[in-house]
């Protein structure tokens, strides 16, 4: 109560003075009498008052732009974002997954447990009303993780979920990059061999073949963390510093030589190791990787096996060895994977990887667990790009139907309910309006027919009906529409 009324002290000259501006304007004469007045009995030029309200007004405008990093919807995007996501959930369905959502905002402490620091740095968090610290999700898996936790014994194996929910990340903006994106998510638990990863990236495949984009336009780097983690080993690395080199090396292809040199041997990475891991993530190809590290290693044993299955799925010409793909956060523990254009002017496209461990960071028991990430703004770069993009300029109506006078209005109303009864999707003409304007609608609406009622037509129990593609005009009974 006390704040309230020191707020209202706050602000009460203020809301005098927005009440003495909102109180109604003077005439014209009234005003130059004041003028006269306050001027010594000389007219005065002065601002009309109604242009000067209007000046008032356009001041107090708000601020139309949406924040910055994030975007607005109006229709003709929203049938875009539709159509995507149709497809997002059309090929996780055709793969047998169940979709599921969480809330936007969870506690801070699910992210920042196992994400690594670069995540951590780009939360948006704050501490609620209750003194509880919560995050915005800047990514799906965890609050994935903390479902599949909440299941417990009682979740039945493998369990093969998706999600296509909003993410949010504070950082610097590029093309395809947001503060504020969408994500497509589809995650496998319980199954240890790399037969998940196999899966998962026969989905993305058949994802991008569903839009349009092809394995000319489209590669997918694979590797290994267990790869990493083989030479580090080498060279006695402990495994606290394991996470901090991974986030370095996922940087050696954005930034010099010398300068991940100098962030690795920051870390305390002797020179001898850091030629190790240069060496190593040189290596572009499985046969490179398997002379220095033997046929015997884990990851050489687990990169040739999903090789053979891409053979057996037929996408093995979309994927490309790559070293030094580790994926930045530090829960991934085995097979990592990246989207990426092969004319390479766009952010990586989506990615994922193997990540066992993730359920022990957050205080549960350990399942083998795979999944991918891949986001909402890259990839409509890409189709824009390809020219694959369809047009939503118009929208997806139907039928419209059109009243020629306002005593038919009643009678239109039953027949765009019995249109509507029967599936079709159907815009009706709610005001007194011309045939010109009727038919544009019907244009930008996208509709296929116009449904006119006329007196005549309607009085031998028909309507006039115009097929917008061919510019037939026929009479059709109303129990036979």
């Amino acid at each position: 109560m006390l704040l309230r009324a020191c707020v209202m002290h706050t602000v009460a000259p203020r809301a005098t003075a927005v009440a003495t501006r909102r109180t109604r304007a003077p005439s014209s004469s009234t005003h130059r009498a004041v003028i006269r007045a306050a001027s010594g009995g000389r007219e005065t030029t002065s601002m009309d008052p109604e242009k000067a309200a209007a000046k008032a007004k356009n001041r107090a405008m708000i601020d139309l732009q949406p924040p910055k990093g994030t975007r607005d919807f109006p229709p003709e995007d929203m049938r875009a974002r539709s159509w995507l996501f149709g497809h997002f959930r059309d090929t996780a369905k055709a793969f047998g997954f169940d979709e599921f959502d969480a809330p936007v905002l969870e506690n801070e402490e699910l992210f920042t447990r196992k994400a690594g620091e670069e995540i951590c740095g780009q939360l948006y968090n704050f501490v609620d009303k209750g003194e509880r610290r919560v995050a915005l999700r800047p990514e799906l898996t965890p609050s994935f993780a903390r479902l599949i936790l909440q299941q417990g014994k009682s979740l039945a194996l493998p369990a093969k979920w998706f999600a296509v929910g909003q993410c949010w990340r504070y950082e610097r903006m590029t093309r395809g990059r947001r503060r504020e994106h969408y994500q497509w998510n589809m995650d496998i638990v319980g199954v240890q061999g790399v037969e998940a990863e196999a899966e998962l990236l026969a989905a993305i495949t058949s994802f991008f073949k569903r839009v349009g984009i092809t394995s000319a336009d489209v590669g997918i780097k694979v590797s290994s963390r267990k790869l990493l983690s083989e030479v580090l080993s080498r060279f006695d690395i402990d495994g606290e510093n394991f996470a901090p080199v991974c986030v370095v090396v996922d940087k050696i292809e954005k930034l010099p030589r010398e300068k991940i040199v100098e962030e690795l041997r920051a870390l305390g990475v002797k020179e001898e190791a850091v030629d190790g891991i240069l060496a190593a993530t040189s290596m572009r190809s499985v046969e490179e990787l398997e002379a220095l590290i033997g046929p015997d290693a884990e990851a050489v044993k687990d990169l040739k096996r999903l090789f053979e299955y891409a053979d057996a799925y037929g996408y093995r010409d979309w994927l490309v060895f790559d070293a030094c793909v580790v994926r930045g956060l530090a829960y991934y523990t085995g097979i990592v994977f990246e989207g990426f254009d092969r004319k390479g002017e766009l952010r990586a496209i989506c990615g994922g990887g193997r990540y066992d461990k993730l359920l022990g960071a957050l205080g549960g028991e350990d399942q083998p667990m795979v999944g991918f990430g891949f986001g909402d703004a890259v990839i409509v770069e890409l189709l824009k790009d390809k020219g694959v993009m369809p047009d939503f300029s118009k929208g997806a109506v139907q039928d419209l139907v059109f009243p020629l006078s306002e005593a038919l209005r009643p009678a239109a109303m039953t027949i765009a309910a019995k249109l509507r009864d029967a599936g079709r999707s159907v815009d009706l003409v709610l005001e007194d309006k011309k045939a010109k304007w009727a038919f544009k609608q019907a244009e930008r609406a996208g509709a296929e027919r116009v449904v006119i009622l006329g007196e005549n037509e309607w009085a031998a129990g028909a309507v006039r009906v115009k097929n917008l593609a061919t510019r037939e005009e026929f009479d059709v009974k109303v129990s036979d529409l």
